[in-house]
């Protein structure tokens, strides 16, 4: 049998690996990045000769020149996600009220939208399947349901109980500081975008470009350790299966001599016996093999095995034995033979 647990420790340390290995290549990109300190310098950065496509990272506040008015908190933004659940209790078979909720509504609305810093301003496309980008919480409220009578009462007949609606309302507000790393490109009317390059990463986060390239590098050096421990814990269970195997497999090879010896030695007393015997003794009756245990070596052979139909242990043995000593089978059952 294979060590399936060293397998997948060491299996598991080559995916942590990777990951630590991607997650320090990101960061070398961060690094190599080119830096924009002011956006106005971007475009006369693409306007000169440069080598494309060229990977910058910039920073700058959220604007846009149509922004999305949030209905429960009032805040301008340019991406808005709103979100209502149905919470209620819902009678189970066990007989009591368990907690449980249903998505109700999902809507999401997004701008166009750029990043300025009084200098410039770059166009933002595609932020939203960038790595680091997140919504906060702008409004969380919770409206119980009705007292309605009626309605309560046809509730718990079907086996629930209405607590209310939880709407939450995540926005990307105007003004807000990000970092953009990404492929800066320029069209034919001179507009600046940053997107989604073809090759590398792309980040549009909160946290500064310094801070993204420390997050990247402990996250790599978190995953070399695991995958180093994660090697040397499988390895050692890969070494001590085998080592269990190598001496599994001497003990059958001695088991086998210690056997061949006695048959050689059970055969040599037959061939002794069989000259002070009557000529009218048949070949057949002289044993080649003995007929002793395997296992004990001292009590005959007196079981067979179901399904491998060996014969070649005692019923003592046999009920300390899983598998057949002969064929490695698996022993369903037993059966105790007689043969005299």
């Amino acid at each position: 049998m294979l060590p399936w647990g060293g397998l997948s420790c060491c299996l598991s340390a080559a995916a942590l690996y990777l990951l630590g290995r991607s997650s320090g290549r990101d960061a070398e990109i961060l690094k190599s990045a080119t830096r924009i300190n002011q956006l106005k310098e971007l475009a006369k950065l693409l306007d000169s000769e440069c080598i494309l496509p060229l990977v910058v990272a910039i920073s700058g506040r959220v604007s846009s020149e149509t922004p999305i008015t949030c209905e429960f908190t009032g805040l301008r933004g340019v991406v808005v996600e709103e979100t209502a659940e149905q919470h209620f209790l819902k009678h189970n078979d066990a007989g009591s009220w368990i907690q449980d909720s249903a998505l109700m509504l999902s809507m999401s609305k997004e701008v166009p939208w750029y990043l300025d810093d009084g200098s410039g301003r770059v166009h933002v496309v595609g932020a939203r399947g960038a790595t680091g980008f997140v919504l906060p919480v702008a409004s969380e409220v919770f409206e119980e349901s009705g007292r309605s009578l009626v309605r309560g009462t046809l509730d718990y007949l079907q086996g629930l109980k209405m607590l209310g609606v939880k709407r939450i309302e995540r926005v990307l507000p105007t003004g807000t500081s990000l970092s953009v790393v990404g492929e800066a490109v320029k069209d034919d009317i001179g507009t600046i975008r940053i997107q989604r390059p073809h090759k590398g990463p792309f980040y549009v986060s909160p946290k500064t470009i310094d801070q993204l390239i420390a997050n990247l590098g402990k996250w790599a050096r978190w995953y070399k350790y695991a995958s180093l421990g994660l090697t040397v814990f499988g390895v050692y269970l890969v070494a001590k299966h085998s080592i269990q195997y190598i001496l599994e497999r001497r003990r059958r090879w001695e088991l086998q001599r210690r056997v061949l010896a006695a048959a050689a030695k059970r055969s040599g007393e037959d061939n002794e016996g069989s000259n002070e015997k009557d000529d009218n003794v048949s070949d057949g009756s002289k044993r080649l093999m003995p007929d002793l245990c395997v296992i004990c070596l001292e009590h005959e052979y007196n079981a067979v095995f179901v399904p491998c139909g060996h014969m070649c242990c005692c019923t003592t043995c046999s009920l300390h034995l899983t598998s057949c000593p002969l064929c490695r089978r698996r022993i369903d059952q037993a059966v105790k033979t007689f043969r005299h």
